[in-house]
């Protein structure tokens, strides 16, 4: 089914043909990075939808779903901006189940199965292991925070970052989460802290296949690096 032609939905077109000029066949990997509140959800699922368009086999995974357990997440202090950063997904069980059996299953064409989740962070507990496989060519569009840290850019063959002013993600956190709407407040100053440590750590802007202002969830915009 086609979407009704939109701004937005004419922008994940152009970001649909623009890989898939790269990218004709085979198994394609994804990534949709952005601070807490830049819409990366609806961007990814939006970006899926194009794809399934021309009749590719789509699959959405977020890292949310690869969180570490509260206690390890946790283990440097509840406001410690470090732990935010380097202790927040298990990356291990994220490339284990998820990135290298998908990535297997496009090189050997086997029937290899993967997992889209592995952890419930509402519950703080693994969930049940579910298997799914795709065909020989297939796409696999994962949504997140720190998605450009040194570590997973080999991961991606194409990847997005959304930009949004921190004010603007914020309100939105706080309409979504309950949370309270001032970046400053010092309830706050665990997840803005660490999204600085990301954003000094991998520069992500740089490291992007594409920036997207992602300020009007109705109308974002491509922009473009300004390196004069």
């Amino acid at each position: 089914m086609r979407l009704p032609t939109t701004p937005a939905t004419t922008l994940w077109r152009e970001l649909r043909d623009e890989v898939r000029a790269h990218y004709r066949a085979g198994r394609i990997i994804l990534a949709v990075d952005g601070r807490d509140g830049a819409g990366k959800t609806v961007f990814a699922d939006g970006l899926a939808d194009v794809f399934a368009e021309d009749g590719s086999a789509v699959f959405r995974a977020s890292i949310d779903s690869f969180h570490r357990p509260r206690d390890e997440r946790w283990a440097r202090g509840r406001t410690s901006p470090v732990g935010f950063y380097e202790d927040s997904y298990d990356y291990a069980t994220f490339r284990r189940v998820l990135i290298d059996p998908f990535r297997e299953g496009g090189q050997t064409g086997a029937t290899t199965g993967f997992q889209l989740a592995a952890f419930d962070v509402e519950r703080d507990a693994a969930v049940e292991s579910t298997w799914v496989t795709a065909p020989k060519d297939a796409v696999l569009i994962v949504d997140g925070i720190f998605l450009h840290r040194p570590a997973l850019r080999g991961l991606w063959h194409w990847s997005v970052w959304l930009d949004v002013p921190i004010d603007v993600a914020y309100e939105r956190m706080a309409r979504r989460d309950g949370t309270d709407p001032d970046f400053l407040a010092p309830a706050n100053t665990r997840y803005r802290e660490g999204q600085e440590l990301y954003l000094r750590d991998a520069d992500p802007r740089d490291a992007a296949s594409v920036i997207v202002d992602n300020t009007d969830f109705a109308h974002p915009r491509r922009v473009f690096r300004d390196y004069c």
